[in-house]
């Protein structure tokens, strides 16, 4: 099978994921180098779903195998890593860790929820749900706080002690993104779902 360089992208970033993951439940390079190599490669997975999605737009390279494997690498990416940190949250207060897990929940909850109403109503009502401005900024919220949780452990445990403010913060607007652009999405599409049909 021939892929052109947007689907080669997203496989790249579909393979990349379980080597962030490696890198933040496995030290195997010390406390300090591990997350340092985890969080560039989780920026440079992220990046590469920014990329792939503009050269398939531009080029006029989109295909069904992209839009299948594009938005799951996507999930993938998010679910694996926040799985690894909650694996390896060892050194993260208990509360936080609390914290964590339930906002992870809402996080799967949330994204197997509109991934089902998109595929009922993609061929149901033949409608293309486009990607909202909420959901890219949840998308990035996610990003953002997940780089945070793989630094700040490490940041806390050998330059100085918090109580990993900057993680509570970006993932708590993550959280909140990422269910403020669920209703939005369900209040939108949901006279499409027909409970009688």
């Amino acid at each position: 099978m021939k892929l052109n360089l947007p689907n080669k992208l997203t496989l790249l970033r579909v393979f990349l994921i379980p080597v962030c993951m490696f890198f933040i439940v496995y030290p195997v390079f010390g406390q300090i180098v591990s997350p340092i190599i985890a969080s560039v490669v989780f920026i440079l997975t992220a990046f590469t779903d920014m990329l792939d999605g503009k050269i398939a737009r531009k080029y006029n390279l989109i295909t069904n195998f992209g839009k299948f494997l594009d938005p799951l690498a996507d999930k993938l990416l998010i679910f694996g890593s926040l799985l690894a940190v909650i694996y390896s949250a060892d050194g993260m207060p208990c509360a936080f860790v609390n914290v964590l897990f339930w906002g992870t929940f809402v996080i799967f909850l949330r994204e197997l929820a509109v991934t089902s109403m998109r595929l009922v109503v993609s061929n149901g009502a033949k409608i293309v749900i486009a990607a909202s401005w909420l959901g890219k900024i949840k998308t990035v919220t996610q990003m953002i706080s997940t780089v945070c949780m793989i630094l700040e452990p490490m940041i806390c445990k050998n330059l100085f002690n918090t109580y990993f403010i900057g993680s509570y913060v970006t993932f708590g607007i993550a959280v909140i993104m990422t269910v403020w652009s669920g209703i939005n999405y369900f209040i939108a599409y949901w006279p499409h779902l027909n409970p009688n049909k």
